[in-house]
Formats: C-alpha cells, structure tokens, sequence
C-alpha cells in the first residue's frame, strides 16, 4: 500500500468518526496560521526575533523595558495586518456551521485569523494581539489591528500592555474551564497544526481520551508526528491548508 492510499484510508476513517460525533472539539497551534504566512517566531534557539522570550514575552521583561516588549508586540500586529484567513481556517469555519454550538475550537494562537475567517466558538487562551489590557484598571479593549503608539496608555492614564498570556502567567480561568468542558465533552478532538507540548494547552488531548468510554476519537492533523500522535487514534500528515478542507468535503 502506498503512502497516499494510506492517507486516503485515514481520512476516510476520520470523516467516519466525525460524521457520527455529537460533540466536536478542536485545538489549534502555530502551524495553521503559518500556512498564512504569520511567523511562529519562536526560533530552535530559544529566541524570538532575536530576543531572550523573558524579555519580550513575560511580566518581568515588560517591567524591564515596556518600550521593547511593545515594539516586538507592534511588529508581530503590523505583520498579522498584511495577512489573511487560509483554507486550513476555512475549514474549520464549515465543521462549526455544520456542529453550531456543540463545536467548540480552541486555540493558542494570537493573530484572530480563526475569529476573520468567520468562527465564533473561539477560545483563545493564549490572548490576541487585536485586544490591549490596562495595567491599573484592567480594561480590555478590542483595538483591532490599528497601529499604537510606542508606549501606548489608558484612558485612565495608566500604561497598556498586549492582552497576551506571557510565561509565567496563568491563562484567563474562565477560558480555560472552557476548554477543558469542550475536551471533555467530546466525542471528537482535532489536534491542528501544534506539537502539543505547551501546557497546559497540551493537557486537552489526555483530557479528550480519558473523556468518556472509550474516550474522543483524537485526530492529528499536522505536518509530521508531533507528542500528540501517541494519543492519535488516527493521524493525517500534511498541510492543514489542504487536509483540512478535504476532510470537510468526506463529510459531505
């Protein structure tokens, strides 16, 4: 058997899954939004754009230097501003219209591609560039992808910083509860383009299996086996931009 009748098998067997689940859930990570042309700006060596990840992406480093970590932040929008939603987050916008409100996707990412290309059941753990965070009264405000000033500030007065959850902070609880109903609820995960090692995002796939009996149905949806495929039950290797909405038209 070859490598594509292979593929073909398992795609198969995924809309089988799928085409039975009650409950759909999804978890998201760099690779999909990377068809897009967004950076995952975390480099083999540690560094983002050049920079130590606990100066520009933690509470301490924006103590430090606010005007450092607001310019990394500006050049990570600026280059979101310039791309679009790809077929991968299509795709996922046609299961959602499909499952409604028993789908549920969350995400790591922090670009809103999922949110332009139509999804509403978003959770984004992670936070999103498009939202600024007051450092005293803590508004949150959706600003979109406007430019900001260097050293951005609130209408109180006080300074803003990216409504991002950086190292060493906790995700949002009531997100995060969220996510963990959705991967316990459902009959099916997709794992997308992330190699679900990051916790504790990366907890939703034992979270998905251990759900009920015999568990969600998990399916991987990434370029190469990642950590998550040892909880795969079935494993579609490839581009999300092009598997993604193949599986989409199996279901018919």
């Amino acid at each position: 058997m070859t490598a594509d009748d292979e593929f073909e098998r398992a795609l198969e067997r995924a809309a089988v899954r799928l085409g039975v689940a009650e409950r759909v859930c999804v978890l998201t990570g760099a690779g999909v939004s990377a068809e897009s042309g967004v950076p995952t700006f975390r480099a083999s060596d540690g560094l983002w754009e050049g920079h130590r990840i606990e100066d520009v992406a933690s509470p301490f480093g924006f103590q430090r230097d606010p005007q450092l970590v607001w310019t990394f932040y500006n050049a990570r929008r600026a280059n979101v501003a310039t791309v679009k939603p790809n077929a991968g987050h299509h795709a996922l916008k046609a299961m959602e219209d499909r499952w409604g409100d028993r789908f549920t996707l969350v995400t790591q990412n922090v670009d809103g591609l999922h949110r332009a290309a139509g999804s509403k059941n978003v959770l984004e753990i992670h936070g999103s560039l498009h939202r600024t965070r007051c450092t005293l009264c803590r508004e949150i405000a959706d600003r979109g992808l406007e430019p900001l000033p260097e050293l951005p500030a609130c209408h109180c007065g006080a300074m803003l910083r990216p409504d991002i959850v950086w190292f060493h902070e906790n995700l949002p609880e009531d997100i995060w509860e969220a996510a963990i109903t959705a991967a316990h609820q459902c009959d099916v995960l997709l794992v997308v383009g992330t190699s679900a090692v990051v916790h504790p995002a990366a907890s939703l796939v034992p979270i998905a299996k251990r759900s009920k009996s015999p568990g969600a149905t998990v399916i991987e949806v990434n370029l190469t086996p990642t950590e998550a495929s040892a909880f795969a039950d079935i494993g579609l290797y490839g581009p999300s931009g092009q598997v993604l909405p193949r599986l989409v038209e199996q279901l018919g």
